[in-house]
């Protein structure tokens, strides 16, 4: 029976240039409705900040927030949040039959080809960096072929890495270095489609994160490598502090253009993490307000203080919340977007590296960057250690609740110091292996060959 018109096969799809252009497009469209992988407020930004030290939970009663809050999951879990593994792997699958799709098609325009098969190659990449450190070990799924895949056991860290770099290497061969409209023929001011400059942007992340697991000091030369890239490029800048997430900014590498409509929202961030007048609530709809472990982090004079946190007061308590995103629930029109990499990060990632290196002018001089952008004064760590450690502490600023934090506390072997504290005081009990994600037991039983992380 052939498959039907609706679904993604080469034979409907890879055949015009608008059909093709659709499949990875759909991909972002998901994305940013937030309804599925790592995007939007249920996920990337939400979930992960709620296991670290970024978030206070206000309703206590509220149980699948709870499980992450307190570091309490359990594979039988169910519910929205639980099934990273399962929608990632099945964005996966619409990757790999784009690569096959495409590699196959021989009537795209050429550039058209090239540029999404870039894309679905540097997507590909995207959710396995998610993957693996959401959950550690990771299936790698390469082909379309669900024979295979049901079938695949997981494979180690190092190994995933090298997917990813090998599939971002390929992207840039790949990607145009002009932001392609939606033909992917012109050229357009916005940023959102993948270019050679994110495929560089999420290559120096994991090569910095390669070096962190492995110990080789040549990652970190490659993380300086494509950092630079970055940084060196005209089409990126430091914008002022309040123009940073507006749409098209030129810090923005790659962003999610919003596609809400039910709650309106611009973006998934905003809507939820922007509080209304009456503060967070038990409803759902304004679940979290900011940790005292971020507002403590702040030195005095720090204009990200001023320009990315924002506060209401209900009666007694004053509640502070991220408001790096400035449209809430129910705004419009659409001015922000949904930033998935912005040129802060690749200064942060080249500063840590070249710490990594021993190159302590050069790591001093780029964390300085970030630093005086906030109206600070420039570091007096001078060490490699003071410097790696005054960078983690940079980062945690600069980039809460933007997805980095709780990757960042296990990278860096400092998740244990760090939560054992924070998750007594949030309620829980810490043990080390709960910094790994636990795969759904539905999951571990329509494969043999999964095997859960341990602990659970």
């Amino acid at each position: 029976m052939p498959p039907p018109s609706t679904s993604i096969n080469n034979s409907n799809v890879f055949t015009t240039n608008a059909t093709a252009i659709a499949v990875l497009t759909q991909i972002y469209a998901a994305l940013s409705d937030g309804d599925q992988a790592f995007s939007g407020p249920a996920t990337t930004y939400l979930y992960p900040a709620l296991s670290a030290d970024e978030l206070t939970l206000y309703d206590a009663n509220d149980v699948s927030y709870n499980l992450f809050y307190k570091n309490s999951l359990i594979p039988t879990n169910t519910g929205v949040g639980l099934d990273y593994w399962q929608s990632n792997y099945q964005l996966i699958n619409n990757c790999n039959v784009a690569i096959e799709g495409l590699n196959s098609s021989t009537t795209l325009t050429t550039a058209v080809k090239s540029q999404l098969l870039g894309e679905a190659y540097f997507m590909r990449a995207y959710f396995y960096f998610n993957l693996v450190n959401f959950y550690g070990d990771a299936s790698l799924a390469t082909t379309s072929d669900y024979k295979v895949n049901t079938t695949l056991a997981r494979s180690p860290k190092i190994k995933v890495y090298q997917q990813i770099i090998n599939d971002l290497t390929q992207a840039e061969s790949l990607l145009s270095k002009n932001f392609p409209d939606g033909t992917l023929i012109n050229t357009t001011t916005a940023r959102v489609r993948p270019t050679y400059w994110a495929a560089a942007a999420l290559l120096a992340r994991t090569y910095l994160y390669n070096g962190n697991l492995t110990g080789d000091q040549s990652n970190y030369s490659n993380a300086v490598t494509e950092s630079s890239k970055v940084i060196g490029s005209s089409l990126f800048n430091l914008v002022p502090l309040n123009s940073v997430f507006l749409a098209n900014s030129s810090e923005t590498i790659w962003s999610l253009q919003p596609v809400r409509t039910n709650p309106t929202a611009n973006t998934g961030e905003g809507e939820i993490f922007y509080l209304s007048a009456t503060g967070p609530n038990t409803s759902g709809t304004y679940p979290v307000y900011l940790s005292k472990y971020v507002l403590n982090a702040f030195e005095n004079g720090d204009l990200r203080m001023t320009n990315w946190v924002s506060s209401v007061v209900v009666g007694a308590n004053t509640y502070y919340f991220p408001s790096k995103y400035k449209k809430g629930l129910g705004s419009s029109p659409a001015t922000e977007n949904a930033v998935m990499f912005r040129l802060a990060e690749q200064y942060l990632i080249k500063a840590e590296a070249e710490a990594n290196l021993s190159n302590i002018p050069a790591s001093q001089q780029d964390l300085n960057v970030i630093r005086n952008r906030a109206g600070l004064s420039n570091t007096t760590a001078s060490t490699q250690a003071l410097l790696l450690s005054a960078i983690l502490h940079e980062r945690q600023i600069e980039l809460f609740t933007e997805g980095h934090r709780w990757f960042d506390l296990k990278r860096t072997g400092t998740v244990d110091a760090v939560m054992s504290t924070v998750c007594a005081q949030k309620g829980g009990s810490w043990s080390s292996y709960k910094q790994w994600y636990p795969i759904n037991y539905s999951e571990i039983l329509a494969n043999n060959n999964l095997v859960q992380n341990q602990g659970y």
